[in-house]
């Protein structure tokens, strides 16, 4: 997205200079390459990253004596073997949720790991099957994972939860997600009732440079991504758009299980 932008400022600027336009291709021209070296250089994407991930911590303060920790998927890979393993962004997230339910059992709770993702990469298999593995091997069992295999999206992850956070009975909920997505699953999840911590699994940061650095753009893009997702949910609700809110429920008690 950033090079793209990038690409349609210039070829702006070409073919308004083509046009012997000269104050407009220039202007353009430079505006181009500002926006390349402020998001490539590293100033631009340390701001946006700055403020979607600023407050978000990396544990709970306490727990509550029923826990519901939903792990937010972040995509599928298929290895050169075949296999289908979580992708590069949902690794942190996992062994944060992982580290997270430890603690919960820690304090004799009723703890409960929610895997949310549906098969995003169309690969035949659930985002949240495919982590459940993981989880497995990392001590967390069976038996206390609640897997959610249809949401496409973020807003679906929520939409898709509720009803199974209500069947649980959750007193606490946790989200867990890369600390550049909270901001969006927070607003996706509030819509529909559900509102929590938010956990980052991990955290990414902008580096300085005299030259425009892929990494940099590749950030840039992400939030941007994240921006996008929040104005697009702004603008669905005042279009009457996104499926209709879902107001907060206290939960009831229920026996353990």
């Amino acid at each position: 997205m950033t090079l793209l932008l990038f690409l349609l400022l210039v070829v702006i600027g070409i073919v308004l200079l083509g046009r012997r336009r000269l104050r407009g291709g220039l202007a353009f021209a430079i505006i181009a390459l500002v926006w390349l070296f402020f998001a490539g250089c590293g100033p631009l994407t340390a701001m946006l990253l700055g403020h979607l991930q600023a407050g978000f911590a990396p544990d709970v303060a306490q727990w509550g004596k029923r826990n519901a920790i939903i792990l937010l998927g972040a995509g599928t890979v298929r290895s050169g073997a075949g296999a289908i393993e979580p992708s590069l962004f949902a690794n942190g997230r996992i062994l944060r949720a992982a580290e997270l339910y430890r603690s919960c059992k820690a304090t004799g709770a009723d703890c409960k790991l929610e895997v949310s993702g549906g098969d995003a990469m169309k690969l035949q298999q659930a985002e949240a099957d495919v982590y459940a593995v993981t989880l497995d091997r990392l001590g967390v069992p069976r038996a206390d994972l609640i897997l959610e295999a249809r949401s496409m999206n973020t807003f679906q992850n929520a939409q898709f939860s509720k009803p199974l956070l209500v069947a649980y009975g959750a007193d606490k909920v946790v989200l867990v997600s890369s600390a550049a997505h909270l901001k969006r699953a927070l607003l996706y999840f509030a819509h529909f009732g559900i509102r929590g911590d938010a956990v980052r699994g991990d955290y990414v940061t902008a580096r300085y440079d005299w030259l425009p650095d892929s990494g940099n753009l590749a950030y840039a893009d992400l939030a941007i991504h994240e921006y996008i997702g929040v104005l697009r949910y702004h603008v669905y609700n005042a279009m009457g758009w996104n499926a209709p809110r879902v107001p907060e429920e206290k939960p009831t008690a229920q026996t353990p299980t």
